[in-house]
């Protein structure tokens, strides 16, 4: 494991300390899945919407819009908080959820989308999200934009967990175009795509490996999704994740294999050219994601990047003390009041 640059970490009070009775990455990483969130929004499900997309395939994202109770008019509006769930997740999961409601009572209008193919966007959806495919999320915006525009008056930020941060964190550094983006978000990113697929292949994680192979299957065969025969066989019959992006996911779109996928979609490609501000969240003991790559990445050259590398919390985990609400949402909604409107 690399060193730890002291200038990598930034200060701050409020260091995380797991709570009772979750202590260990594990329990940290399978709380969500045994409890559920500890809130949703008071609104329930929102205001669903269907975004479409801007190829030929005639695919559509699902998300649900969120507003606080103050409406758009009686003051300036706040920046609209995009929730990007992870793997084989949706807009469903538990810690999207937890951050709608704590971010939606902070006053921030919040859209929970779910990505091509995945939960509630998959009978909508002919093809599938990856882990760089940040077109799909521009092309969300530009389609909220133009069906909600008061929801974007304030700007955007992205908030991205798991594979969701590699996107949003990719997407920042590519460039948000036309996109009034004032910031991102990244918690429990696999910002290098190689590394976090050999660390999932460890006999340590073979639990994790076998129900995230199995929900990836699922979610790519499930109705909707259109797949020759040979993209079929190679999802059923892939014995691990990286056969599943080897034999599938790098050939459907452009790749030459898993390796050039993750080389190409890996967020750490364009940390350097990042231009907003980041909040960049991650466990050194989160048992999915290797930290050698938050510990090698010179922060100190690029000044809007803000590292919090936490000792303990798993993945998307950080059940802490102090507080039932999960210390990377407090973490957020106090980069939110830095530096958002």
């Amino acid at each position: 494991m690399a060193s730890l640059d002291s200038d990598a970490v930034l200060p701050f009070r409020d260091a995380f300390r797991p709570r009772r009775p979750w202590w260990g990455p594990d329990l940290q990483t399978i709380r969500n899945a045994l409890r559920g969130p500890f809130a949703r929004p008071a609104d329930g499900e929102g205001r669903r919407l269907e975004l479409p997309l801007e190829d030929a395939t005639g695919d559509a994202l699902v998300a649900h819009l969120h507003l606080p109770r103050v409406e758009y008019g009686r003051r300036a509006p706040r920046t609209l908080a995009v929730l990007v769930h992870g793997l084989a997740g949706s807009a469903e999961s538990a810690y999207v959820w937890g951050s709608a409601a704590e971010l939606l009572a902070r006053g921030h209008p919040v859209l929970r989308l779910s990505l091509r193919g995945a939960g509630a966007s998959r009978p909508l959806c002919r093809l599938q999200y990856h882990a760089g495919r940040t077109e799909d999320l521009r092309a969300a915006l530009r389609s909220l934009a133009r069906r909600v525009p008061d929801a974007i008056r304030g700007g955007v930020c992205l908030v991205g967990y798991s594979l969701g941060g590699n996107l949003v964190l990719k997407l920042a550094g590519e460039g948000a175009g036309d996109l009034p983006l004032r910031a991102v978000v990244a918690v429990s990113a696999p910002i290098d795509l190689a590394a976090a697929c050999e660390r999932m292949h460890a006999p340590r994680n073979r639990f994790y490996h076998r129900r995230m192979l199995e929900s990836m299957k699922q979610e790519a065969l499930a109705p909707g999704a259109e797949l020759a025969a040979a993209e079929r066989a190679a999802v059923e019959t892939a014995p691990t994740i990286f056969a599943f992006d080897h034999g599938f996911v790098a050939p459907r779109n452009g790749w030459s294999g898993a390796f050039d996928y993750y080389a190409d979609a890996m967020a750490l490609r364009v940390l350097h050219e990042v231009r907003v501000p980041a909040l960049v969240l991650h466990a050194l003991d989160d048992p999915w994601i290797p930290p050698d790559a938050y510990l090698r990445f010179p922060w100190r050259e690029n000044r809007l990047l803000r590292p919090v590398l936490a000792a303990g919390g798993g993945h998307v985990g950080f059940h802490g003390t102090g507080d039932r609400v999960p210390w990377h949402d407090r973490r957020i909604a106090r980069f939110f009041e830095e530096v958002l409107p």
